[in-house]
């Protein structure tokens, strides 16, 4: 394995987290080579529904992914000027279940230190007048809506800019592993529809709810459960601020305004493969009662789309029925550590939002098994507009 400036990192998964990682690694001076089987962000990333989390979602039962999400948030708006509405969210009360969670998330988010501010129903509806008029009291909190392509490229075309080899459409069809190391992947160049191999000192797989099948590859295994959740766009801006149901995570309790489109949000169940999720017509039935709850108007607004996307979460399948019991937090396996396989490791967990925290965790890890002593720049470094990653 070569150390130092002369290592050679290949990285599988052309999502948000495989974009930083590359990013981050490359401000590092190591070389980089991604590869991607579609195109750049088809995966999870680019169909999650475009929220820069505050955390306050997770802030009463996981606060672990509370504080990297807030930690986060506050980091993508420095490096990533102009990707975000900055346009915050409300929790907001209808039922007297819900006032007695107010309590908790307020509690949960002074302990995670996110921002809160209490509304009284008049301020709630003058700032959402579409809201329901049944609204109790609210919370405002640091919510932010991006565009779920666009924010992540800005990754891509800093890592392409200073010197990242970026592959879509080239698959990776095997891993090369001899006496307990990995050594590179046989890929399948979909353009040319010719097959190689890429010799690299450490592999990386960061192929979100994919992992274990490309972990499988290489002989080990990655407990990762495939959590799919149907997503319903509609036609006219609905609310110009993120409206979150201010209750224990559910079907249908946030609306996302993107645009002119307002999108629902989300179901949650778990399966066993990433490419086969289903539409089930159901959950996107359940998306118009439960979000017309929060917006009367929704039950009225024009179908745009609905679609699915599955989250990477951690956990085996004996720990997940929805895939709501599990943490949205992220982690970074080194195989040598937990199965004795050399030169190969995964990065998988997390959210849009910590994509750039779960990259940094996964290049100290890289660094430190190639003798690399540089300390991670990404926390401060302004990325390039997304229109770079496509100039030559």
């Amino acid at each position: 394995m070569a150390t130092g400036a002369a290592a050679h990192v290949l990285i599988i998964g052309g999502g948000g987290t495989g974009g930083a990682l590359a990013h981050d690694l490359t401000l590092r001076g190591i070389k980089v080579t991604l590869v991607e089987r579609g195109e750049i962000t088809s995966g999870t990333t680019g169909r999650h529904h475009g929220l820069l989390h505050s955390g306050a979602r997770y802030a009463v039962g996981d606060q672990e992914s509370a504080i990297e999400c807030i930690e986060e948030n506050t980091i993508l708006r420095r490096i990533c000027p102009g990707s975000f509405e900055e346009n915050d969210g409300l929790f907001v009360a209808l039922t007297d279940e819900d006032m007695d969670y107010m309590e908790l998330l307020l509690k949960g988010c002074a302990e995670c230190g996110i921002p809160t501010q209490q509304l009284t129903p008049d301020e709630a509806l003058r700032l959402e007048p579409l809201l329901n008029p049944e609204v109790k009291a609210a919370v405002r909190i640091p919510d932010g809506t991006m565009d779920a392509m666009r924010m992540p490229l800005r990754f891509f075309a800093t890592a392409k800019h200073n010197g990242a080899q970026i592959h879509p459409y080239m698959e990776v069809k095997d891993l090369i592993v001899h006496d307990r190391v990995v050594s590179g992947a046989v890929v399948h160049d979909h353009v040319t529809g010719k097959e190689g191999e890429i010799h690299a000192d450490i592999v990386v797989n960061a192929t979100g709810p994919w992992s274990e099948k490309v972990a499988a590859m290489a002989g080990v295994d990655v407990p990762i459960r495939p959590s799919p959740g149907v997503l319903l766009a509609l036609r006219g801006r609905l609310c110009n601020m993120v409206i979150n149901r201010c209750h224990k995570s559910g079907d249908g309790d946030i609306v996302v305004p993107q645009r002119g489109l307002s999108v629902v949000g989300t179901s949650s169940w778990t399966v066993d493969d990433p490419d086969d999720l289903g539409l089930p017509e159901d959950h996107v039935q359940r998306m118009y009662e439960e979000g017309a709850k929060l917006i009367p108007a929704v039950k009225q607004a024009e179908f745009r789309a609905a679609w699915s996307a599955a989250r990477p979460l951690i956990g085996s399948k004996e720990q997940a029925d929805t895939g709501r019991e599990l943490s949205r937090t992220f982690k970074t396996y080194d195989h040598k550590e937990t199965d004795d396989l050399e030169g190969f490791v995964t990065i998988t967990g997390g959210k849009g939002t910590t994509l750039r925290g779960m990259a940094e965790l996964c290049a100290n890890v890289i660094c430190a098994k190639l003798d690399v002593q540089v300390e991670c720049a990404t926390r401060e470094t302004v990325l390039l507009p997304h229109t770079a990653y496509y100039a030559a």
